[in-house]
């Protein structure tokens, strides 16, 4: 009997399933620094759970330093001023209105057909075309009158051509359709957007010649007209945003008054066109 008793506990201890390989660890006591192994297997993931929000914490702290190193035109500005509002608005209408009228951009643009016409009423108002016609004028004119107008047109155009490339490679503003610049606006460093060369160049002229010649009341007219639609034409092009060329004409119209203040004299003139002719001679 008690060998029979001994088999059959063998047995049952055979068939347990505590038994079994793989729940043998069950079996084993507790050590002193398994629990987190065997009872204290719960807590393992409370200690699973507080890296995450350490490393949120240290992830958070990075970002505020970063935060603060950054320039102030890469931060967001949570609470923008009323007046950076209405100039970021007005700057978005201006370029969706300047898009807008840009229907001679291209040859498929709607009004594409006219393209060749505005861009010749554009060159009408390039500094290139003004600067070699003044000079050509200069020297046929016989008159000392004509001569210190002339030379006094010419000096206020490379004073304005000048000026406009200075401020447009200061701002550097592109146009509303990205376009090369051309070779004459190479040649007169028209190369951006801001401001309008043509509309200065147009207001100023015009300004001069209403100022310092006897014209009739419908040539009057007419040569505002053109100066308008000179700067225009550019905007019409693609060339120009609308701002540019409201700027372009107060720029044009400010280099007038600088003209009429540093008005040279006719003896001036004549020492001048002696000197580029190399005729100029100090002793007589």
């Amino acid at each position: 009997m008690p060998a029979g008793t001994s088999a059959r506990s063998r047995a049952r201890e055979r068939n347990s399933v505590l038994g079994r390989p793989e729940f043998m660890s069950l079996n084993q006591p507790l050590r002193a620094g398994g629990g987190s192994e065997g009872r204290g297997g719960s807590r393992r993931p409370a200690t699973v759970k507080h890296q995450p929000s350490e490393e949120a914490s240290d992830a958070g702290s990075k970002d505020r330093r970063e935060s603060s190193k950054m320039p102030e035109e890469d931060c967001m500005q949570l609470n923008p001023s009323f007046k950076g509002i209405a100039i970021n608005s007005l700057l978005a209408i201006d370029i969706c209105l300047s898009k807008r009228m840009g229907v001679c951009a291209s040859t498929t643009s709607s009004w594409g057909g006219c393209r060749s016409i505005v861009n010749l009423l554009a060159l009408t108002g390039h500094g290139i075309t003004w600067i070699i016609g003044t000079i050509v004028c200069l020297t046929r004119s016989n008159t000392l009158a004509g001569q210190e107008v002339l030379v006094n047109l010419l000096l206020a155009l490379l004073v304005d051509v000048m000026t406009v490339a200075g401020v447009q490679r200061l701002v550097k503003r592109k146009g509303p359709w990205e376009m090369s610049p051309g070779f004459l606006d190479c040649v007169a460093m028209d190369m951006y957007s801001f401001p309008a060369a043509h509309a200065s160049r147009a207001a100023m002229v015009s300004k001069f010649l209403l100022s310092h010649l006897v014209l009739a009341v419908p040539l009057r007219i007419l040569l505002v007209l053109w100066a308008f639609l000179v700067g225009l034409s550019r905007v019409l092009l693609g060339r120009h945003h609308l701002t540019d060329m409201v700027c372009g004409f107060a720029l044009g119209l400010f280099h007038f008054s600088l003209m009429e203040t540093v008005w040279l004299s006719s003896n001036t003139c004549q020492a001048l066109i002696s000197f580029s002719t190399l005729s100029w001679s100090p002793f007589f």
